[in-house]
Order: structure tokens, then sequence, then C-alpha cells
């Protein structure tokens, strides 16, 4: 579903730091916001205990939030409806992240990590997404994963949905080949490019013939 007219950006990056804290305050009563939308859960009253804490947070955030049409009720109908959860349903956020359990990023130096790119047609997207989502969930992959959505990304520079799946350190090669033969398993069967952040930061792109993949699998 799409969100009429044009976001106010207030409310965008409100609604976006609202994410982050409902994910994260979910996980710690047990479930992440992914588990409890597909198994059709009703969880509006930790939802309404959880914004009622970001009201007290972020009051300027969480006003522009509640002056949307339908207010913080309209919010949780897209949750359930899969805002968040599933790709091609999620318009209000560029990306969705799964982190593995008990992630923290200050444990890991970002220039030395690197990620698989899997590029996918739109259509295929959620469910390759669900279950590289519950592999990254259940530690079999590596230290987080990203898809991106329904939301046009105006820095997008490809058609297709594509699908970041981070490791720790680009040098360590056995761990960088395990999670790619994960990736083989859960049918991701097709030769698919390794990038170091490095590459990322220096603003280096596969473009004119121009090879930036560290990795080929």
């Amino acid at each position: 579903m799409e969100v009429e007219g044009d976001e106010n950006p207030l409310s965008g990056a409100a609604y976006g730091i609202f994410e982050i804290i409902l994910n994260r305050e979910l996980t710690k009563k047990g479930k992440y916001l992914f588990e409890r939308v597909e198994a059709g859960e009703d969880f509006r009253d930790e939802f309404d205990v959880i914004f009622s804490d970001f009201e007290d947070e972020y009051p300027q955030l969480s006003q522009a939030l509640a002056d949307e049409p339908g207010g913080k009720d309209r919010i949780y109908d897209m949750l359930l409806e899969g805002e968040g959860v599933i790709p091609s349903k999620t318009t209000r956020m560029y990306w969705i992240v799964q982190d593995y359990p008990d992630f923290s990023p200050e444990d890991f130096d970002d220039e030395k990590g690197g990620k698989w790119l899997i590029f996918m047609e739109k259509a295929d997207i959620d469910e390759i997404w669900r279950k590289i989502r519950d592999a990254t969930a259940a530690g079999r992959l590596g230290i987080s994963a990203r898809v991106s959505t329904a939301k046009e990304n105006p820095d997008s520079r490809d058609e297709r949905a594509v699908v970041y799946v981070n490791t720790a350190d680009w040098e360590d090669e056995e761990d960088v080949m395990r999670i790619r033969e994960v990736l083989r398993e859960l049918g991701v069967e097709q030769r698919i490019g390794y990038k170091r952040n490095i590459e990322t930061y220096h603003g280096e792109y596969s473009e004119g013939g121009k090879k930036v993949t560290y990795y080929s699998a």
C-alpha cells in the first residue's frame, strides 16, 4: 500500500526512528516484529506502550506521526499489513534490516566489513528475503542483512530489488564463503558478487565495465 501524496520530511524521519525503536523494544519482549505480524498476533498493547514512551522522549516527532491521517491507529494497521516486514508492502522506509542475535555495531570495524549483493526481480524478492531474514535472525548468516523495499529510492542504480548480506571481515575468506554456501542452500544459486565496505565508502560502483566486487561465487 502506498502513502498518498508527498510524505512530510519530518513525519518520514519520525516514522523511521519509531520503527527502529519499535523493533528493538518488541525484540526485548521476546519476538521480532516480523514474527508477530506473520503469526497474526495482536500486539496492540505493546505497540501503545512503546508509542507512549516515544511520545515522552520525542514529542515533536511523535506529534508529526499523530498528525498524519489516521494517526497511530493507521501506523499499527500498516504494520499488520506488512509495512516494515514484507519488501513489496513497505512504502515508508527504503530498507528493511535484520541483524543477527545480539548484534552490536561497536563490536565491529565497519571498514573491515563487506557484503554479498543479491539482485532479484521485484516480483521474487519477498520470498528470498524471508529466507535470508530468518537465517540471519537464527545466526546462520552474517552480522546483518537488508533488503530494498517498494519505496522508490532516488539513489538506486538498478531497477531490480537488492539484498545485502553483511559479513564482519572481508579478509576472513572462510567465513565469507561459508555464508555464500548458506545462501546457495536458501536458493541463491546464481553467481553473485561480494563488495568490501571500503569500496562503497570511496564511492566505487560497477559501471562502464569497471569491476568493484572482491569475491564472486
